[in-house]
Parts: structure tokens; C-alpha cells; sequence
């Protein structure tokens, strides 16, 4: 990779000014890159979760979240990877109705690995297609060459997803529970 193709990863994250965007069923949402200053939303998002979305999102149960996680997660972008947020208007300001991120792999040049949620009440409406396809773009035009995915095998609809999207889809030879999906941007 050339020093402008490095440099381009580093930089600015997911169209800062965001992208308005009106979901099959006519709710209008707002998609935007990450910051910091989402903390306390995405903290809020995690409580309406419900115990099966935490499941599926997590692999495992989680009961609270872990925000140092989140705080470190959130000041890593844009040199780490990719955080998107989906958010709507509230009463508090905004929620965060579903989120995206990709985490650069250890050479931050080549690869990365998603992971996204989406609330129970913003499910089966696009909004998942529209963060992926998002998270998809920002990654290669910041000069990533593949992105994978660990999701549980019993996640049919995100496994729909990814298939729709173009991922490949296996069973992770560790764990029969999970699937690894994997795309290759660019020329095959």
C-alpha cells in the first residue's frame, strides 16, 4: 500500500454531515459517522435492547454495558475503524436507533471485522442494509481489500443480509454455533 493509500485511511470518517435517509415503512433517519459524544446514547440504546437482540448482537448474555469498552471503542474512530450511527429526533436530543462499526485488523491497511445492531423497533424496515452498505462504502474507500463478520448461525436475518450483500458465508471451524461472512472489495 502507497503512503497516499495509508494516508487515505486515516481519513475523515463517514460523511460528517450525515446522510438523511427515509426507511421502507416512512420513518425518516438521520445516518452520520461516530463520536465521542455519543456515549451516553449508545449506553441508552443498549437498555431498550432486548435479552435476544443483546444475544445475537453479543453472542453471549450481557446484562449491562460495558462502558469503557464503548469510550475506547468511540475515541479509536476514524484511526481504528468505522463507527456510523442511525439516530432519530427525542426528547433528550436524539436516540440512536442503530449503529455500525468496522475495527481495522492489526496492519489497519487491509482489513476489517463488522459488527451491527439495530433496535427491535427499526428491524425489518432497511435500516440494517443502509448501515451495512454504508459501513461497506466508507470501508473501501478508505482502501480496506475485505471485511468479515462472526455472527451466530441461529441470526438468520443477518445472515440473509450479508448473502444479499455479497458476503460469503462459512461455518467458523471453532464453533459450530457461529458463521464467519467475508467479502473482498475490488476485483475478485
Amino acid at each position: 500500500m502507497s503512503d497516499a493509500e495509508a494516508e487515505s485511511n486515516h481519513a475523515p470518517a463517514f460523511r460528517t454531515e450525515g446522510l438523511a435517509l427515509t426507511l421502507r415503512d416512512g420513518r425518516a433517519v438521520h445516518l452520520r459517522a461516530s463520536c465521542l459524544a455519543d456515549e451516553a446514547e449508545l449506553v441508552q440504546a443498549f437498555g431498550r435492547m432486548s435479552n435476544e437482540a443483546r444475544y445475537m448482537r453479543f453472542m453471549h448474555a450481557v446484562g449491562e454495558p460495558n462502558v469503557d469498552r464503548v469510550r475506547r471503542t468511540l475515541a479509536s474512530f476514524p484511526e481504528a475503524g468505522i463507527g456510523i450511527v442511525a439516530t432519530v429526533p427525542a426528547s433528550d436530543g436524539i436516540d440512536i436507533v442503530g449503529s455500525a462499526i468496522a475495527v481495522f485488523g492489526s496492519d489497519r491497511t487491509t482489513s476489517c471485522e463488522f459488527a451491527i445492531t439495530v433496535s427491535t423497533a427499526f428491524g425489518g424496515v432497511g435500516l440494517a442494509t443502509a448501515l451495512m452498505t454504508s459501513l461497506i462504502d466508507e470501508a473501501t474507500r478508505r482502501g480496506l481489500k475485505s471485511m468479515e463478520g462472526f455472527v451466530l448461525a441461529e441470526n438468520h436475518s443477518m445472515l440473509r443480509l450479508a448473502r444479499r450483500l455479497g458476503f460469503s458465508i462459512s461455518a467458523d471451524p471453532d464453533d459450530s454455533s457461529v458463521r464467519i461472512c467475508q467479502k473482498t472489495f475490488g476485483r475478485p
